[in-house]
């Protein structure tokens, strides 16, 4: 399996009515260096000003981005490049980074190369503790600086080290 970890920027709470704005996606292996980053023009005219703020990208900034369509069938096509076998979906909060990838996948692509799950990063470090009130985040080495990219960097980082030093039973 290939676990790919995923983080998504937002202009609003829910897909459709707002905007995937970015997204950034990191194969889960010892090097973590199979990256991908996308950003995408708004399909609405909604959007909170303060949603979009927490991402340091204007609205204007936005509207320069890239087709939806185009950038989605990159993500499938990067996803199939470094998936082996089935791709895992898994991110820090997958009900919403979860939300948005399926639908853009599904509404602009009429599939998702995921397929119909995905794994919550902070349910498991739960679950390995066997503490619900537990957080992972103190084992990301990357900052959480609200990139994409370097979110997802840092959820990965988590991953293994509650693979290496957790004990936590997982393979890729």
């Amino acid at each position: 399996m290939a676990f790919i970890m995923v983080d998504v920027e937002c202009d609003g709470p829910i897909p459709g009515d707002y905007s995937m704005i970015s997204f950034g996606a990191v194969l889960v292996n010892d090097t973590l260096d199979e990256t991908f980053y996308g950003q995408l023009k708004p399909i609405s005219d909604k959007f909170i000003p303060e949603a979009l703020a927490v991402s340091n990208i204007t609205r204007e900034e936005t509207l320069t981005f890239g087709d939806p369509v185009a950038v989605m069938t990159r993500f499938r096509d990067w996803i199939t490049s470094v998936s082996n076998d089935r791709p895992i979906f898994i991110s820090d909060n997958n009900g919403f980074d979860w939300m948005f990838i399926c639908w853009y996948f599904h509404h602009f692509l009429g599939e998702n190369p995921f397929g119909h799950s995905s794994q919550n990063l902070g349910s498991m470090y739960k679950g390995l503790m066997k503490d619900t009130f537990k957080n992972f985040k103190h084992l990301r080495k990357t900052a959480h600086t609200h990139h994409p990219v370097d979110d997802a960097r840092g959820n990965a980082e988590a991953l293994l080290t509650m693979k290496k030093e957790l004990g936590l039973k997982i393979k890729w």
